[in-house]
C-alpha cells in the first residue's frame, strides 16, 4: 500500500501546473513592455525632463525620426519578443507535457509490474518475476526494466546479462534517494523520474518506483525481511524519447511558422494606427507641455478625442491650474511653518558643526537672548566649553538622530534642566551640514522627581521601621511579596526567604485552610496563632487591606504580637477567678457545713455506741454508712468543682451546653441564697443547640452575673424591706443564636452609669467590696466566645443581662481567632477581646448599645 501510494501522489505532483502558467505569463510581460510610456520617452528628454535619455537617444538613431516610426519599431520589438517569448514557451511546455505524460505512463507501468509481481514476489517466485519483466519489456519504447535491491544490485532484468550488476546507489537511478547520508523515505514523481543519453547516444526516461515493506514482507510466506526495513529496493522502467521529441521537433516548426507570420501582420497593423491617431496628437501635447515649462496659460481645447490621449490633453490642462495652486499653498504652507517654529513651546536651535549657532525660534531669543556667532553652550547653558556627551556633536558625528538630558542656568541664575533632542540636517550631496537642537526646560519635573524620590525613602523608613511587621501579599495565592524589617525580625525569616513562601506557612498546618478563607474575605483576625521559623508558637492580631502594588492586586497585611499582652490577660481573668471565688467562700462553707455535719453526728453516734458497748442495729448502721458515703461524695464534689472552677484554662473553645453551665454555677449558691430568702427562677429551654465556648470561663461570667444579683438584691432589701427577692435565669434559642438572661429585682442600674460599667476598674462598691474587674473581665470573655452582652433596667425594677451566643454545628477553633461567628469583632476600648475592656456594651449586631449596660454595683467582685 506505501508504493502504490508513492506512486499515485508522485503522478499527481508531476502535473506540472506551475510551468503550464509559464507560457501565458511571458507573454503577458511582453505585452506590458509595450506600454505608451516608453512612446513619450523623447519628448520628455527633449523638453529637459531627466526621464530615460538613452532609451530616447536608441529610438532617435531607427530610420526615419518620426514618432510613429520609433513607436512602431518599439512596439514591434515588443511584439517580436512577445511572440517569441510565446513560442518559445509552447515548444517547452509541449517537450515538458510530453515528458511529463512519459513520467507518468512509465510510473504506472511500473506500479502495474510492481503489483502484478508481488504475489510473485511473496512466494519468492523468481522464475515468475522474470518472464513478467521480460514480456513486459518486449513492448514498443521500453528499452529496459530492472529491479533493484537496497545495496544497489539487479536482482532481476529483461536483459540477462544485467542480473547481479552492482550499481553506485549515489549514481545513476538510485541517486535520487542516496544523495544524503541519511536516504530519503519518500519522493515525488518528478524526482523519481531522470533523462539520460545511452552510449547510442539515444534520448531515455528512466522512471524508478521504490519497493517498501509491507506486513507480508516480514512474516510467513515470504522470505523474512526484517519488519524495521522501510524500503526493500526500487523498480525502474527505461523508456525510449525518440518518437517525442520527433512530436515536438514539428511542433516547433508549425508554432515558428505562425509566429513570424503574426510579428509580420501585427507590426504593419501598428504602423497604420499610429500614424493616424498618435503622431499629430502628441505634437500637440508636447507643445502644451512646453507652455507649462514656460508658465504660460495652456490651451488644449482643439485636442478632443475620447481616448487616452484627449485625457492627457484634460490632465496637462489640470496640471498647469494645479501646479499654480500649489505654488500658492507652499508659499503658504512656508509661512505657517515659519509661524509654528517662532511659536513651538520648546526652544528650538540650527548650528553648525562648530556648534555656533545659525538660527534659532522666538522662545529660545526670548528666554537667553543670544549674540550673533555665539556657540550653543555660551548662549544658554552657562559653560565655556561643549557639553559632555553631547547630542548635537554625536548628530554630526553619526548623521542619526540622539537624545540627552542636561543641567545648566536660568537667566536669573536658578538651576535648570533640559531634555534634548537632535535631529541631522543634510545637506546637497547627502552630508551632515548642521543639526537641529530641540530643548524642553524639565526643572519642574525634577524638582518633583527630587521630592518623590525624598517621600519614597521617607516612606521606605516607615515602612522597615514600624513596631507591627507589616506583609504584601498577592491576593490570588497569598505569596509574600514583600515584609519589612520587623517582619524578619518578628518571624526568623530573611526578608529574601520569605519573598516568594506563601503566608499560610506562617500558621500552623491544621489551620491554615481556615485562614485561608478568612484571609481572601478581608476577615480581620484576631489572636491568630504564628509559628516562628525555629518553631517557637506566638499569638498575633492581624489587620488585612486590599491595595494595588506595582500593577497586582495585594493585600497589606499587619501582624501585631499580642503574646505577652494575652498572658497579663490570663493573670487578670485568673486574678478575676481567685477573687470570685473568695467571694464565694461563704456559700462554700455553708454547702460543706452540711455534709460535715451529718457525718459528724453519725461518727458522734458511733463512738457512744462504741464506748458503752452497746449493740448497733445492723440496718441503723447500713443507713448511716450510706448517708455518710453520700455526702462525702457530695463535699469531694463541691471541692472538684471549686479546683475546676479555679485552675488556669487554655486558648481552645469547645462545644459547650449553656443549660448545664449555667446549672453548674449555682450550685456554690443554691444553699446560700435560700438561706437568704432569694429564689432561683428557672426558664430554660430543652434541648439548646451547643456554643463555641470555654467551659469554666463561661462559667466565671455567670458566677460574677449572680454575685451582682445577689449584692443588688440584698441592698435593695436594705431600703424595702418587702421588694421580692428573685434571679430569673431563662435560655432561649433559634437558627442563628443562643440567648441566656440572668435578671434580678434588685435596684436597677442608674442611668448615669450604664455607658461605664464595662470599663476595667470602675465599681459603685464601697472600698473594700469591688476590684472593678467583675463585669470587664466578663465582657472580655464574652467577647472571645464571638458573643454579645447587653443590660437594661426592667419595668418592675431590677437589673437583666441578655448574652447572646452564636450557634456552632461542632469543630474546635483558638479563642479570638474568629473560628465562631462574631468572634474578635472591633469593640472601643479593645482590640478584638484582648486588652482592656471596652466603654459601652455592643448590641446583639456588634455595635454599641444605645442603653449601655452595667450592673448594680457596676462589680462582681
Amino acid at each position: 500500500m506505501a508504493a502504490m501510494t508513492a506512486g499515485t501522489g508522485g503522478t499527481t505532483s508531476g502535473d506540472r501546473g506551475p510551468d503550464k502558467g509559464k507560457g501565458p505569463g511571458t507573454g503577458s510581460g511582453a505585452d506590458a513592455g509595450a506600454s505608451p510610456g516608453s512612446a513619450h520617452a523623447a519628448p520628455a528628454a527633449r523638453t529637459g525632463r531627466p526621464g530615460k535619455p538613452g532609451w530616447g537617444r536608441r529610438l532617435r538613431g531607427l530610420p526615419g525620426g518620426s514618432l510613429a516610426a520609433k513607436v512602431v519599431a518599439a512596439s514591434g520589438a515588443a511584439l517580436f519578443l512577445g511572440v517569441l517569448v510565446l513560442s518559445l514557451g509552447s515548444i517547452r511546455y509541449q517537450r515538458e507535457h510530453l515528458h511529463d505524460e512519459l513520467a507518468a505512463g512509465g510510473d504506472r507501468l511500473g506500479t502495474t509490474i510492481r503489483l502484478g509481481a508481488r504475489f510473485a514476489m511473496m512466494l519468492n517466485a523468481r522464475d515468475e518475476i522474470n518472464q513478467i519483466i521480460s514480456d513486459v519489456a518486449r513492448q514498443k519504447d521500453i528499452v529496459s526494466i530492472r529491479i533493484y535491491n537496497k545495496e544497489g544490485v539487479i536482482k532481476f532484468s529483461g536483459d540477462p546479462d544485467e542480473v547481479e550488476r552492482r550499481t553506485n546507489i549515489r549514481d545513476e537511478a538510485c541517486a535520487a534517494c542516496h544523495r544524503t547520508a541519511e536516504p530519503r523515505k519518500w519522493l515525488a514523481l518528478r524526482e523519481r523520474t531522470r533523462v539520460f543519453t545511452d552510449q547510442d547516444g539515444r534520448r531515455l526516461l528512466g522512471s524508478l518506483t521504490p519497493i517498501m515493506n509491507e506486513p507480508g514482507c516480514s512474516g510467513e510466506p515470504c522470505h523474512f525481511h526484517p519488519a524495521d526495513k522501510l524500503v526493500l529496493g526500487a523498480l525502474e522502467v527505461v523508456l525510449s524519447l525518440q518518437d517525442a521529441e520527433a512530436e515536438v521537433l514539428a511542433f516547433q516548426t508549425r508554432v515558428v511558422t505562425l509566429a513570424a507570420a503574426v510579428f509580420l501582420l501585427g507590426a504593419t497593423a501598428v504602423h497604420l494606427f499610429l500614424r493616424r491617431f498618435l503622431t499629430r496628437p502628441v505634437a500637440r501635447l508636447i507643445e502644451g507641455t512646453r507652455a507649462v515649462a514656460r508658465g504660460e496659460k495652456v490651451d488644449l481645447s482643439d485636442v478632443r478625442q475620447q481616448d487616452e490621449i484627449g485625457e492627457l490633453a484634460g490632465a496637462i490642462t489640470r496640471m498647469d491650474r494645479d501646479i499654480a495652486q500649489k505654488r500658492a499653498e507652499l508659499n503658504r504652507q512656508r509661512d505657517e511653518y515659519q509661524r509654528l517654529f517662532d511659536q513651538v513651546p520648546c526652544a528650538i536651535t540650527v548650528q553648525d558643526r562648530n556648534l555656533r549657532l545659525l538660527r534659532y525660534n522666538r522662545m529660545f531669543r526670548e528666554n537667553f537672548t543670544p549674540r550673533p556667532g555665539d556657540f550653543c553652550f555660551q548662549a544658554y547653558k552657562g559653560r565655556t566649553g561643549k557639553c559632555p556627551n553631547c547630542a548635537v556633536e554625536m548628530t554630526m558625528q553619526t548623521g542619526l538622530a540622539h537624545c540627552s538630558e542636561e543641567s545648566g542656568f536660568h537667566t536669573d541664575g536658578s538651576r535648570a534642566h533640559w531634555i534634548v533632542h537632535t535631529s541631522p540636517v543634510f545637506d546637497a550631496e547627502g552630508r551632515v551640514a548642521a543639526a537641529m537642537e530641540m530643548t524642553l526646560d524639565i526643572t519642574d519635573r525634577k524638582e518633583l522627581e527630587e521630592k518623590l524620590r525624598r517621600s519614597e525613602l521617607k516612606y521606605h523608613a516607615i515602612f522597615n521601621h514600624i513596631p507591627s511587621a507589616v506583609f504584601v501579599l498577592d491576593q490570588q495565592t497569598l505569596e509574600v511579596v514583600d515584609c519589612n524589617s520587623t517582619a524578619e525580625k518578628v518571624y526568623g525569616w530573611p526578608r529574601e526567604e520569605m519573598k516568594g513562601r506563601s503566608f499560610l506557612d506562617l500558621f500552623p498546618p491544621d489551620e491554615r485552610e481556615r485562614y485561608a478563607s478568612q484571609l481572601r474575605a478581608f476577615t480581620v483576625l484576631n489572636r491568630a496563632r504564628n509559628v516562628a521559623r525555629d518553631g517557637r508558637p506566638f499569638h498575633v492580631d492581624i489587620m488585612l487591606s486590599p491595595a494595588e502594588y506595582l500593577a497586582r492586586q495585594v493585600l497589606l497585611v499587619t501582624t501585631t504580637d499580642i503574646t505577652e499582652r494575652l498572658e497579663a490577660e490570663q493573670k487578670v481573668i485568673q486574678a478575676g477567678k481567685m477573687a470570685t471565688l473568695g467571694e464565694m467562700a461563704t456559700g462554700v462553707a455553708h454547702e460543706l457545713n452540711q455534709p460535715l455535719t451529718v457525718i459528724k453526728t453519725a461518727g458522734g453516734f458511733l463512738l457512744r455506741k462504741v464506748t458503752r458497748g452497746e449493740p448497733i442495729d445492723p440496718e441503723i448502721l447500713a443507713t448511716m454508712a450510706r448517708e455518710i458515703d453520700g455526702h462525702v461524695d457530695r463535699a469531694s464534689r463541691i471541692i472538684g468543682h471549686m479546683r475546676d472552677f479555679g485552675r488556669r484554662s487554655d486558648l481552645a473553645l469547645e462545644r459547650v451546653d449553656v443549660n448545664a453551665v449555667l446549672q453548674s454555677a449555682t450550685e456554690f449558691f443554691s444553699r446560700q441564697l435560700s438561706l437568704r430568702g432569694i429564689d432561683i427562677d428557672w426558664r430554660l429551654a430543652e434541648p439548646l443547640p451547643p456554643v463555641m465556648a470555654v467551659s469554666n470561663r463561661l462559667e466565671q461570667v455567670f458566677i460574677n452575673l449572680l454575685l451582682n444579683a445577689r449584692d443588688a438584691i440584698e441592698e435593695r432589701s436594705e431600703k424595702e424591706p418587702g421588694a421580692p427577692r428573685r434571679i430569673t435565669v431563662e435560655t432561649v434559642a433559634d437558627d442563628r443564636r443562643v440567648t441566656a438572661r440572668v435578671c434580678d429585682t434588685g435596684g436597677g442600674i442608674p442611668p448615669a452609669l450604664l455607658p461605664r460599667i464595662f470599663e476595667p476598674f470602675f465599681t459603685t462598691k464601697k472600698v473594700g467590696k469591688g476590684t472593678g474587674l467583675g463585669l470587664s473581665i466578663s465582657y472580655g470573655l464574652v467577647k472571645e466566645f464571638g458573643g454579645s452582652i447587653q443590660a437594661s433596667n426592667m419595668a418592675g425594677g431590677g437589673a437583666c443581662f441578655t448574652l447572646n451566643f452564636p450557634v456552632t454545628s461542632g469543630g474546635v477553633g483558638a479563642a479570638g481567632s474568629g473560628g465562631t461567628a462574631g468572634a474578635g469583632a472591633d469593640v472601643p476600648g479593645r482590640a478584638g477581646g484582648g486588652g482592656d475592656a471596652p466603654a459601652a456594651a455592643p448590641g446583639p449586631d456588634g455595635t454599641a448599645d444605645g442603653t449601655p449596660a452595667g450592673a448594680e454595683g457596676g462589680d462582681a467582685a
